[in-house]
């Protein structure tokens, strides 16, 4: 299979959140057929959640690129597996609550994806500045197919919501 670069969100609210995103960092690197290419910076941010759920505490929130020969299917399960091995079970944690580790599958290649389970790009990418902000320190110029390029992605959330000061 040919490699690709694809974009992984990393975040933890939970527990030894700093251990949390040092592991996924390692835990990806060790994926078959893939190589970290770039690592974003670690960045705290408020928790958001839905209205009525205690979303946690602070996350950290950082980003990689990857050069990688997994499907986009494999990739995913591969860190799903990583969450798992954190403690994270998807299937009993509420939307949007507390995880000791969320990661995400944000860009694939140019892949447009819309099956169950697996929707590439992220649906919410160019909403979520605690993805875009490390992603663009890393890949500024990377493509998410059918919205644009990271720096510009950000720079329309930025003027949108702007950020208070004091």
């Amino acid at each position: 299979m040919v490699s690709l670069l694809a974009a992984i969100a990393i975040g933890s609210n939970v527990g030894a959140r700093d251990a949390h995103v040092a592991f996924a960092f390692e835990a990806i690197a060790r994926l078959p057929g893939t190589q970290i290419v770039a690592r974003g910076p670690v960045i705290r941010t408020v928790a958001v959640g839905k209205p009525g759920v205690d979303a946690g505490g602070e996350y950290l929130n950082s980003c990689v690129v990857v050069r990688t020969s997994l499907g986009a299917r494999e990739l995913l399960a591969g860190l799903h597996e990583i969450e798992r091995e954190r403690g994270r079970d998807r299937a009993a944690e509420g939307r949007w609550g507390p995880r000791t580790l969320d990661l995400d599958l944000l860009v694939y290649g140019d892949a447009v994806i819309d099956e169950p389970g697996l929707t590439v790009p992220h649906p919410r990418l160019h909403e979520r500045r605690f993805v875009l902000e490390p992603l663009a320190a890393i890949a500024p110029e990377m493509m998410v197919p059918g919205r644009g390029r990271v720096v510009e992605l950000l720079r329309v959330l930025m003027h949108e919501t702007p950020v208070k000061k004091g």
